[in-house]
């Protein structure tokens, strides 16, 4: 923008606020008229829409909110930053000033209803639009004023959709349809970023349409595309510190609205206790989102969160085991956003959960099974096996030098793990071996003539792959493997 352009805009926006007038065509022409100013059509439009952005919505940033942009962060007048699906890079936009950046934050805050001053330095709000704005003045941001927008999906991802993207692996979306046909209670984790709501919104999009889903959310991001949907948004204290409503009465509201599925938002807090409420309910489906690093550190999560939130260990421990839920685990890595991992809970026998692998998914699309799958199985059934998209079935690939490793601990040929014991690292609970397992009274001995090694297989399922197994139907090749010693 030249200088004169500059003038021009600066004089014309003070003019408009003197006024309290409305920007439009009409109003801005008039504005320019008053000053000697002439502009011809083209001009007049594009000044209107800058004095627009600038006087009532997002300045600079109004071009990036329309060109698919996920996460625009603003560090200062000339640090922005856009995520368009292919990482954090630069955008064009630039901030006359940290005076600008400060009321852009400030006309943000105000649109959504919520207060942002000295005496309150930081907010968490829903603009009109649908996207999320998080905000912070200084002294607690000392370089100035920082604005972070996150902005909502512009159409629900389907299952297909999640596959075409990599998302989700063939066999993959075929595991998480069963679950939503079985009606089985989940958690989908992840970090931030990882498509923890999408993934959420897009299974709940496939929920039978006679059923009543009822969300309790925190800020709403939920958008399923379902027939009977019924949100319900918590609400903060107002300046007087009066008016909240919290998820833990939205919760108790929510049980007398008659829902088939109650699904509470993403929890970082307190709200945790009002999840696992939620969860159990007896109402068959339920759902939420949690920030976690792995699928293993969930138990442990919700339990700082519970503890936190004034329950003891032992009530949250309780709580989430009768929850039955099953673990849904995103990852966000070089290749993208990516299904990772699927866990189920166990409760050991000191009372603690556990998140015990079921199925994981290699960043190759490689899927592989664990001693959990039978769990699974018993609760969704084994047709997702033979769902696979691509018309491909299972096969089985052996582990290296079977007879010199001896049974992989976690596969289903392997010795169970003691839960019981403390993890240690990151995939320990996957990796975990019971060395007296072998020899505890009543085991079954392996059959003579065999060595056990020679069993050893990790069951995977590789889309594209043919099953080297000439003439095998795909339910035979699942038939006996690791059912000796079960």
């Amino acid at each position: 923008m030249s200088t004169r352009a500059a003038d021009v805009t600066a004089t014309v926006r003070d003019r408009l606020v003197d006024a309290g007038e409305p920007v439009t065509p009409a109003t801005v022409a008039a504005a320019l008229r008053a000053e000697g100013g002439v502009l011809g059509d083209t001009e007049l439009l594009a000044l209107t829409r800058r004095l627009a952005a600038d006087l009532s919505g997002a300045g600079p940033l109004e071009a990036l909110m329309t060109r698919g942009v996920t996460d625009i962060l603003v560090n200062g007048p000339d640090e922005v930053w856009v995520d368009d699906g292919d990482g954090l890079h630069r955008a064009d936009a630039r901030f006359g000033s940290p005076d600008e950046v400060r009321r852009l934050a400030q006309r943000l805050a105000a649109q959504a209803g919520r207060r942002l001053d000295a005496a309150v330095p930081y907010v968490d709000a829903r603009l009109p639009n649908g996207a999320r704005l998080h905000a912070v003045l200084p002294p607690v941001a000392p370089d100035g004023a920082c604005v972070s927008l996150r902005m909502p999906p512009r159409r629900v991802f389907g299952l297909d959709d999640l596959v075409a993207c990599a998302t989700l692996t063939p066999t993959g979306a075929a595991l998480l349809r069963a679950l939503v046909i079985a009606r089985a209670p989940f958690l989908v984790s992840g970090g931030t970023g990882a498509g923890k709501t999408t993934v959420l919104s897009s299974l709940l999009s496939l929920v039978d349409a006679g059923e009543r889903i009822v969300l309790a959310e925190d800020s709403p991001e939920l958008r399923p595309e379902h027939p009977h949907v019924v949100r319900l948004q918590a609400r903060p204290a107002n300046i007087e510190g009066s008016g909240e409503v919290s998820l833990q009465v939205l919760v108790r509201q929510a049980l007398r609205m008659r829902p088939d599925r109650l699904v509470v938002g993403e929890a970082r807090g307190p709200e945790i206790v009002p999840m696992l409420g939620a969860l159990n309910t007896g109402h068959g489906g339920g759902a939420g989102t949690l920030h976690a690093n792995g699928a293993e550190d969930v138990p442990a999560r919700i339990e700082a969160l519970g503890c936190a939130a004034g329950l003891g260990r032992a009530a949250v421990h309780s709580q989430l085991a009768a929850t039955r839920a099953l673990v849904v685990h995103l990852v966000r890595d070089t290749r993208g956003r990516r299904l990772s991992e699927l866990r189920v809970l166990r409760r050991d026998r000191s009372g603690l959960v556990h998140a015990v692998p079921a199925v994981a998914f290699t960043p190759d699309g490689v899927c592989r099974e664990f001693t959990a799958v039978a769990d699974l199985d018993a609760r969704l059934g084994s047709r997702w096996r033979e769902s696979n998209a691509s018309g491909q079935g299972p096969v089985r690939l052996p582990t290296e030098n079977p007879s010199a490793r001896g049974p992989k601990a976690g596969t289903r040929d392997g010795p169970e793990p003691d839960w019981s014991r403390p993890p240690v690292g990151r995939d320990a609970t996957a990796a975990a071996e019971d060395a007296s397992a072998r020899g505890r009274p009543g085991a079954a001995p392996s059959r003579p003539g065999r060595d056990r090694g020679d069993e050893t297989t990790d069951r995977v399922a590789a889309p594209g792959r043919q099953n080297a197994e000439a003439g095998a139907t795909p339910r035979g090749r699942w038939i006996g493997v690791g059912r000796d010693r079960r």
